[in-house]
């Protein structure tokens, strides 16, 4: 009885393989959506020639769907690293990705911590997206809107040096 209860017990891992697929499932749709932002700026670009009215609006939005592809295709990247990571911590070990010569290791997760310093650093990215469309959209108005701006600005540099000081 304790052998058949162990084996269930450690089976019950592979109810991960569902984390697997919908985080690649979610990847895949926000690499569409970023893809498809980049394609409405490329389509609305071909409005520029003759009509300098249409290039103020049209670059105010164009930087607004160009970094919500950048967001959308970093988060795709988390969820991609998670799956991966979750794959590979839980299930088994990708051959492929540890036998790869042509590309990087950032893939490969061989433990828990791994995988919590790959996602950190790829969420830090997204956030500093983030503030970056909200501070691009911005309206700017009194000075004290420029000294929110500068701090935030200064966080961030404050979390990359942090990030990758050892």
């Amino acid at each position: 009885m304790e052998k058949l209860i162990e084996k269930i017990i450690w089976q019950s891992r592979l109810m991960i393989f569902l984390a697997v697929v919908s985080g690649i499932i979610s990847a895949l749709i926000l690499v569409l959506m970023g893809t498809y932002d980049v394609f409405i700026v490329v389509k609305e670009s071909f409005h520029l020639i003759g009509d300098e009215d249409f290039y103020k609006e049209f670059h105010r939005d164009a930087i607004t769907h160009i970094i919500g592809a950048i967001d959308s295709f970093l988060i795709a990247t988390v969820l991609l690293i998670f799956g991966i990571g979750l794959y590979e911590l839980f299930i088994n070990k990708i051959d492929l990705a540890e036998q790869e010569t042509k590309s990087s290791k950032i893939l490969v997760i061989h433990n828990l911590d791994q995988l919590k310093e790959k996602i950190a650093k790829v969420i830090l990215m997204v956030l500093i997206v983030t503030f970056f469309k909200y501070a691009v959209n911005f309206k700017y108005v009194e000075i004290l809107d420029l000294l929110y701006l500068s701090i935030g600005i200064f966080l961030i540099a404050l979390s990359i040096y942090f990030t990758h000081k050892k």
